[in-house]
């Protein structure tokens, strides 16, 4: 059987979840940068660096898409994560590769690091925090998180 985008995308991005846990990384999904993208997964490592994962469903979401460069900017290393199916040589070399198969991911290949700026990674801390925490009290209490304006 053969899954569509949306599916195919969420079981990614349940791989690549589950690999940056294993890692020690914290993954926090759909986070807005201030660049106006949505980073599909924005994961806080242990060193308190950012590493972004750009899910990728297949050969055509990779083709469509021309935004990935951007997020660059708020990340230290940039990811792609894909099925087993997805032709990775697509994949540009100073990219990192996520490859993600039956709800687990697998570390194929490190991203070229390219470190944020000190104020730029402070700003980015506190939108990540502040993010996972009205997700939290969400879960807990969905009025109050209804009264948050983004």
């Amino acid at each position: 059987m053969s899954l569509g985008f949306p599916e195919r995308s969420a079981l990614v991005r349940r791989g690549a979840a589950r690999l940056c846990v294993a890692l020690g990384w914290a993954p926090l999904h759909e986070v807005s940068l201030p660049n106006g993208r949505r980073a599909d997964i924005l994961a806080l490592r242990p060193d308190g660096g950012f590493v972004c994962i750009e899910v990728k469903s297949g050969e055509r979401d990779f083709m469509v898409d021309a935004k990935w460069p951007e997020y660059r900017d708020f990340s230290d290393v940039l990811y792609f994560a894909v099925d087993t199916e997805f032709p990775e040589a697509l994949i540009p070399e100073d990219v990192g590769l996520i490859v993600c198969h039956e709800m687990a991911g697998e570390l194929v290949r490190e991203g070229v690091p390219h470190p944020m700026a000190g104020a730029r990674r402070k700003a980015l801390m506190q939108r990540f925090a502040a993010l996972a925490a009205w997700r939290l009290v969400g879960i807990e209490d969905p009025f109050v998180a209804s009264l948050r304006a983004d």
